[in-house]
């Protein structure tokens, strides 16, 4: 739009023969607050002038002896390109006034004029006539910038035409070759889906290894469960792979497309746990400065691992028990409800009932999510997958270090189905790691000291201790060697043959702490 400062910087010229007229046009128009104002009472150099100065605005009076206004108009016609003059005419002869605006004038007033209606008459002429100016310069902008934009586009245009130009000539032989590879995948898929079969049939099924009877029963139930909506409890030592288990469920479920996410209720501490799980609010807390959302929210329609849920804080059980039975909760900081449709699957490797019993761990919850147990066997009930497991694992390490370990002797394997494994497999793979790091050639040598040899145990089992027992003093033997450190070069973990967080779990279970 066109402000008041724009009108009164406008340029003005008047045109009149008589010298009181042009003072008192002048007079008049500075008092308004015009600063641009010029004046001339020759009309033969108007033209001129307004060649040099394109006025915004001409008050010209039509009689004026040697050249009238309608020759001056005549005259203006020829430098306006665009067929705008911006003349208002100033005529005591009413019968001028029509063949002024025919000869091209905007407006008119009569003498003698009256001056606010002459003010009136100005402002508006010049509010259009700078209206229409910018009009102007706006189609010229944008004009300039469509053939700016055309040329680009034309010169994309040149480059598209070529790329397609190059295309075609390339398509016909990527047709050959990918109908080629696709015959070449679609017969790789139908050998490797047979392989997995006959691979799940005699050694393992899907990620879980073995073939002995102690996990014919795990895979039994993993098949009766595993379609179906139960919630599932898997029972076991740390270790024995409930993480797995926990996974060939959800990928042979009507879930499997969706994620399986995962919480270890051992890791979090107790303070998170409840926004981990059922996500936050921004400002819920000191330090919460986004929104979270909550394991539950991103597991929906998908299955959440409840991994080590005896862990989970008593005051915190509650609500749990109210998202597995009704599927609703809040977030930290929200009164909203949010209903999400999530499978539970929940591992511990504690004895719950036990943890009931001290007031640890809520009956009601215990009831609800042991609608399907499946125990997961020790690895020392299952020593007969041990070669299985030890080979899966030279293979996985083989590619991960670029080692090529190709035998495994059977004294090897020997020494390893005699070993406890209080670890269990967890145990059992990073002694293999570290067997083939440290092999120099092809065979896999292991070098760990065993802290729970046969010979040991039967010795002291003849003292009349149980496993458990000969178990825990070794442990405790090892964290006073080391001064109770647990991890590093020069830890218990180390000196164990165990994962740190397996020999905590450990501790914790046997009780174990530093005096």
């Amino acid at each position: 739009m066109v402000n008041s400062a724009d009108i009164h910087n406008a340029s003005i010229l008047i045109v009149d023969d008589q010298e009181a007229n042009v003072l008192l046009l002048e007079q008049m128009l500075r008092n308004d607050g015009y600063a641009c104002i010029t004046s001339t009472m020759d009309p033969h150099g108007v033209c001129a002038m307004h060649r040099d100065n394109h006025y915004d605005l001409i008050l010209l009076d039509l009689q004026m002896p040697g050249m009238d206004g309608f020759q001056v108009m005549e005259g203006l016609k020829a430098i306006e390109t665009d067929s705008y003059l911006p003349v208002l005419v100033i005529t005591a002869q009413p019968s001028h006034k029509l063949r002024a605006l025919a000869a091209g004038a905007k407006d008119f007033i009569s003498k003698p004029f009256d001056l606010v209606e002459l003010q009136t008459r100005i402002h508006n002429m010049l509010e259009v006539r700078l209206l229409y100016k910018k009009i102007e310069y706006y189609n010229v902008v944008l004009e300039q910038t469509v053939q700016d934009r055309t040329g680009e586009l034309l010169k994309t245009n040149e480059l598209l035409l070529r790329e397609i130009e190059e295309h075609k000539l390339t398509e016909e032989s990527l047709r050959g070759a990918c109908a080629e590879i696709k015959l070449l995948k679609d017969r790789f898929q139908a050998e490797n889906i047979c392989l997995r079969k006959d691979i799940d049939r005699e050694f393992n099924f899907g990620e879980i290894i073995g073939q002995s009877k102690a996990l014919e029963s795990v895979f039994h139930k993993v098949q009766q469960v595993a379609s179906q909506e139960a919630t599932v409890l898997l029972l076991g030592e740390t270790g024995t792979g409930k993480g797995v288990v926990a996974r060939a469920i959800h990928g042979r479920s009507s879930r499997k497309e969706r994620p399986m996410i995962t919480v270890n209720c051992a890791a979090l501490p107790a303070n998170l746990i409840e926004s981990e799980l059922f996500g936050r609010e921004k400002g819920a807390f000191t330090g919460s400065h986004d929104r979270q959302l909550g394991r539950f929210e991103l597991a929906d329609n998908g299955t959440l691992f409840l991994d080590e849920i005896g862990e989970m804080p008593i005051d915190l059980q509650c609500k749990l028990l109210r998202v597995i039975q009704d599927g609703e909760f809040e977030r930290l900081g929200s009164p909203r409800t949010i209903k999400v449709d999530v499978r539970i699957i929940a591992s511990t490797n504690r004895n719950l009932e036990e943890e009931i019993q001290k007031g640890k761990f809520r009956q009601d919850l215990f009831y609800r999510l042991h609608v399907f147990p499946i125990t997961i066997p020790p690895l020392r009930q299952r020593v007969g997958d041990i070669p299985l497991l030890v080979m899966h694992f030279v293979a996985k390490f083989n590619k991960k270090t670029g080692k090529k370990i190709e035998t495994v002797s059977q004294d090897t394997l020997n020494v390893l189905q005699e070993y406890n494994w209080p670890g269990n497999v967890r145990e059992l793979e990073s002694i293999i790691e570290r067997a083939v790091i440290t092999s120099p050639g092809t065979g896999l040598q292991i070098l760990d000291r065993f802290v729970n040899s046969p010979r040991i145990v039967k010795q002291e089992a003849r003292d009349g201790k149980t496993l458990v027992d000969i178990e825990r003093d070794h442990i405790i033997q090892a964290l006073k060697k080391t001064g109770w450190r647990i991890e590093g070069q020069k830890g218990a973990a180390m000196m164990l043959g165990l994962n740190p967080s397996t020999l905590r779990g450990r501790m914790r279970k046997d009780g174990i702490s530093r005096t």
